[in-house]
Order: structure tokens, then C-alpha cells, then sequence
């Protein structure tokens, strides 16, 4: 196996920071065990709630099932709901091009290098949930973190390391088979592995080392990520080697058949309910790291009354935080909630009846399934008029959006990407800013059309075909 810890697109890395990320593996070695001789057998299970893609989830098994021959694999981590929802377009535009789209969520095994995973994960959420808290730990440590310190190409190398330990997962994984990585760790642990046919499916429009996986193809959905990731400028004190062409490609947003093949009508439909004086239907998400809580409560306090002058309809998709809802609930006295809690399927059938009908009031949305808590946003996108989201991955969907305050530096350049693409506000950071957005998009009965208009052009112009052209690259068709 070729050590990527030493040297990272022609780029010598120094020796100390190679002994770091040595020693970061054998610690993880040491705590959970050493599996590099396991020889993990795997088979699928159906994925019920995606099944109109026709998903399985790879799993580990007693014998060894044998793939489709038009298979794609989607490699991810649960990391908050981001890498899940980007998976889940990969796996729909697999879908719709013909191939048969496999779930691998390299975190969720019973595996050393699962474990690693699962463990830094847990630092990571609680370290979003403090920084919230916290402005001096958000100023001092998480945010010069997540721009400045994942950006360095040093902090590759002990990833690369790290993700060494998940090689033994992909034993009985044939090595020719289509993969579309989602995070960078499946990314480079596919490379590891072998696997001959790799996207590094890269998330974010704020370039980092923490994203590099050399052997695999970037895919990055913005001109600025691009130009980041072809010259690695700032990635070092001194100018480095940048990614060659042949694995850096710009492909657009990563985003859903299911939400592209009927966006027009559903902007349509936006602006008339806008014309015809129809509430306002607001989406809010509640993030897998359920971070953001007091800027959230605000903006709820704030649009009750609204609700109440049927001005506004609120979906609030709690994901699987049922104690965010609980804890809204105590601080709102005066909510009342129209309540989907683990009805996913009758929620399918109210987005159909609210489709071209009629919806008031606050609707609050939660499930303990995964799958469920993730694809309920989806589900809701098209049939509402405004996503209010922090900038992460939802800054690059096709819908109107309102940016909440970011939580790490790096979504900073998503909400910058959506404002400069004329399909979303600019962040709004504080409490009294967003509200007065808020405030202003409730009353200004053009904006939000405006922003419609906005995303049909960006639509005919492939802005939205990121997920397709993944797909392409991956089964190396150019």
C-alpha cells in the first residue's frame, strides 16, 4: 500500500507530522483492536424508505452476496445529516441513469476503523454543540479550526493514516465496481483499498486539506472551491503542487433527481401562491449535530403571530432530535403542532395533498429511522416556499433560502456561494437580522419569486447537475 501520508499531490510533508499521524493510528490500534486480517463478509439489505431508488445497504454478513452488474456504490459516514443527504442524491442520480445504487456507511460496522470514525464524530458534535455555547471556544478554537485548521495540507496526513484502518470493510467489495464517496474518509479508504473507479464527492465551497484524498476524482460544486483545490493556495506556508486537472473536476450542486425533474412547476406553484395571498410556508431544519438551538427558538417566537394571522405556515423537521421538539415546546408556551412523529408514510400523503392544496398552521416532523429524519426535508422542499437553514449543505438545494449564523468557518463561503448565485439570502447572524429578514420576506411579495426566477436560469444552465455528473465520472464516462 502506497504510503499518502508522506507525500500528497507531489508535496513532501515533514517528518514530523508524518510521526504524528503514525502514531495517531496505533492509538487507535491499541483502543479497538487490530482487524487488518478480518476477513468481513458482506451482504445487502433493502433501504424501505429509499425505496423509489431501489437502494440496499451493505452490511456485514455470514457469506458473500454478489453485486448487480450495473452497481454504484455510495460511500458515507453519518456526520450530522449532510453527508447522509448528499448520499442519498448520489444514489438517486445512480438511480435515474440506470445503475443500482449500494449504501455503504463506513461508521456503521462493527469494525476497528468504524469505531475510529464513530469516535471522532462524537468530538466533533460536541464540540458544534459547544461552540455554540460558548462564543470565546467559538472564536479561540472552533472557528479558526474548521477554516484555517482543516485547511492546512499537514492535517491530510494524519486522515490518510487514520482511514488506513478501514481498509479491511472493503475486502469482499469488488474493486472495479463505480464509488461515490461522500466524505472524505470513505474517499480515501476506497483508495487504499484498491478501488479503481473513485469520486471524492467534496462538500463544501471552502477548500481544505481535510478534503484531499489523492488517487480519487474531486468533484466540487463552485468555480471558487475549483480554483482552491487546482492551486492548494493557502493550504501551506509556501506555494504547493495543486491537484492535476485529470482529478479535479467543477460538476455543479449536488442534488436529487427527484427534486430537478419537475423544479420549474414547482416554482410555479411558489409564485402563485404568492399571488394569491396564500400563507407563506416556511421550512426549518433542525441539523443531525442539533446545534443552533437559541438562534431557532427566535425565529419561532417570532413567526408565531404570523402563523396565527395565517401569514406564514411553519415545517419545522425536528430529524431524530425529538428532544429539540421537547425543549421548543417548554420555551413556547403557546405552540400547537400538527404532529408527524414516526408517520413517515402519512406524511408522504399530506406533501401530495398540500401539493395544489391548501396548508395552515405549524407542522412539527420527527423519526427515530435515519432515512426518514433526512428525506423529510426532501420531501417537504418542493412543496414549500422558503428553507430557513444554516449554510451547509443545504446551501447549494433548489429552493429559496434565508442563511441562519454558520456553525464553523467553512459554511461562511456556502452562504457567500448562494447570495453571489442569486438563490438565497445573505447569512443572517444574529437573532434580531434574521427575524428582520424574516420580516421583510413575509412582506415583500417579489423577493421570493425574484429567487424563483433565479433557479429556473441556474437550472438550464446545469447549476443543479452535480449528483449526474458524479456518476458519469465514476463510471468513466466523460
Amino acid at each position: 500500500m502506497p504510503d499518502k501520508s508522506s507525500v500528497i499531490f507531489n508535496n513532501q510533508i515533514d517528518s514530523k507530522t508524518i510521526k504524528k499521524a503514525n502514531k495517531s493510528k496505533a492509538k487507535y490500534i491499541k483502543k479497538y483492536g487490530d482487524d487488518s486480517q478480518k476477513d468481513y463478509k458482506i451482504l445487502f439489505q433493502s433501504i424501505d424508505t429509499l425505496d423509489f431508488i431501489n437502494a440496499d445497504n451493505i452490511v456485514f454478513g455470514d457469506e458473500n452476496q454478489k453485486f448487480e452488474k450495473n452497481a454504484l456504490i455510495v460511500g458515507n459516514i453519518r456526520m450530522g445529516f449532510g453527508h447522509y443527504r448528499i448520499s442519498i442524491a448520489m444514489a438517486s442520480a445512480a438511480r435515474a441513469l440506470g445503475y443500482k445504487p449500494y449504501w455503504l456507511d463506513l461508521a456503521s460496522f462493527d469494525a476497528t476503523g468504524s469505531k475510529m470514525i464513530r469516535e471522532q464524530n462524537d468530538m466533533y458534535s460536541l464540540a458544534s454543540r459547544i461552540s455554540q455555547k460558548s462564543k470565546l471556544f467559538n472564536r479561540i478554537v472552533w472557528e479558526p479550526l474548521n477554516s484555517e485548521g482543516f485547511k492546512k495540507i499537514t492535517y491530510n496526513a494524519k486522515d490518510q493514516k487514520n482511514s488506513e484502518l478501514l481498509v479491511p470493510i472493503f475486502k469482499n467489495i469488488d474493486k472495479d465496481i463505480p464509488y461515490i464517496a461522500t466524505h472524505v474518509w470513505p474517499s480515501q479508504a476506497a483508495i487504499h483499498a484498491g478501488m479503481t473507479h473513485v469520486v471524492n464527492a467534496i462538500p463544501d465551497n471552502w477548500p481544505m486539506g481535510l478534503h484531499l484524498s489523492e488517487g480519487a476524482i474531486h468533484t466540487v460544486q463552485t468555480p471558487f472551491a475549483y480554483f482552491g483545490y487546482k492551486t492548494l493556495n493557502g493550504f501551506a506556508k509556501k506555494p504547493l503542487n495543486g491537484i492535476p486537472e485529470d482529478q479535479l473536476k467543477m460538476v455543479g450542486c449536488f442534488i436529487d433527481h427527484e427534486l430537478l425533474v419537475d423544479l420549474e412547476n414547482d416554482n410555479k406553484r411558489r409564485k402563485q401562491r404568492i399571488t394569491d395571498g396564500k400563507p407563506l410556508r416556511i421550512l426549518m431544519t433542525v441539523g443531525g449535530a442539533g446545534a443552533g438551538f437559541d438562534m431557532f427558538l427566535a425565529m419561532v417566537k417570532h413567526l408565531v403571530p404570523y402563523v396565527k394571522e395565517n401569514k406564514a405556515a411553519l415545517f419545522i423537521n425536528f430529524g431524530d432530535h425529538k428532544d429539540v421538539y421537547d425543549k421548543l415546546c417548554k420555551k413556547v408556551s403557546d405552540i400547537k403542532t400538527v404532529n408527524f412523529f414516526n408517520q413517515y408514510k402519512e406524511l408522504k400523503e399530506f406533501v401530495k395533498e398540500i401539493k395544489e392544496g391548501d396548508a395552515s398552521g405549524i407542522y412539527a416532523i420527527y423519526n427515530q429511522n435515519i432515512f426518514e429524519a433526512v428525506y423529510s426535508t426532501n420531501l417537504l422542499m418542493p412543496v414549500t416556499d422558503l428553507l430557513v437553514t444554516k449554510p451547509s449543505e443545504l446551501a447549494y438545494y433548489p429552493i429559496p433560502k434565508l442563511f441562519m449564523k454558520h456553525i464553523g468557518g467553512h459554511e461562511v463561503y456556502g452562504a457567500i456561494n448562494g447570495r453571489e448565485y442569486g438563490d438565497s439570502t445573505p447569512e443572517r447572524p444574529t437573532k434580531k437580522e434574521i427575524n428582520e429578514m424574516l420580516d421583510r420576506l413575509l412582506s415583500d411579495k417579489e423577493i421570493i419569486p425574484h429567487l424563483c426566477d433565479q433557479i429556473d436560469q441556474l437550472k438550464k444552465i446545469g447549476h443543479y447537475n452535480g449528483a449526474y455528473e458524479c456518476v458519469k465520472l465514476a463510471i468513466g464516462k466523460k
